[in-house]
């Protein structure tokens, strides 16, 4: 090889060695970090956690999020989006926040004979913390809520079939 050669190929494995070194993690700009202030401490929470959530349901069973996350004792504002275009007969999605401990698939077989009730069983109703309207395609609906116990509570959707796809959990820190 000539000299241009070995320096042409020093320079590249060079550029190649430094870029490749590894990735610096930045919070983006529009994120930032929650302070508050104590008795003169300031503490930094990295995730600041909001009580606005916002998930959609689809024309394939399936919700936006498998996990959703709100703070204890505060109100929370759910809104469930259906992104789809088949009508609620058919393709029906509703939101289900249940108590802790609730056996979801007793829950489910009861809901399957709730249609006169949008399959919300009037016999769960101590089981069930919150639930929007079942909706169909291009609907939407909110509801709020308060959770003040921190856990982790299960949500689905009790349109006949949809439970096996569609569930997922809240957790309240």
């Amino acid at each position: 090889m000539n000299t241009k050669t070995k320096i042409s190929l020093l320079i590249l494995m060079g550029f190649l060695t430094i870029t490749s070194c590894g990735k610096k993690e930045t919070t983006p700009l529009d994120q930032s970090n929650e302070m508050t202030e104590t008795e003169g401490e300031i503490a930094v929470t990295p995730e600041a956690v909001s009580n606005v959530l916002v998930i959609e349901g689809n024309d394939q069973m399936q919700f936006s999020t498998k996990e959703l996350k709100a703070v204890a004792g505060k109100p929370i504002t759910l809104t469930l989006k259906h992104v789809g275009k088949i009508p609620k007969e058919a393709m029906g999605h509703n939101l289900v926040i249940l108590q802790e401990g609730t056996d979801e698939a007793a829950f489910a077989a009861k809901a399957i004979q709730a249609q006169a009730t949008d399959y919300i069983p009037a016999s769960e109703k101590a089981t069930i913390i919150a639930h929007t309207k079942l909706i169909g395609g291009g609907e939407e609906d909110t509801i709020e809520f308060t959770i003040d116990k921190k856990g982790t509570y299960n949500f689905l959707c009790t349109f006949p079939g949809h439970v096996a796809l569609m569930k997922g959990v809240l957790i309240v820190e």
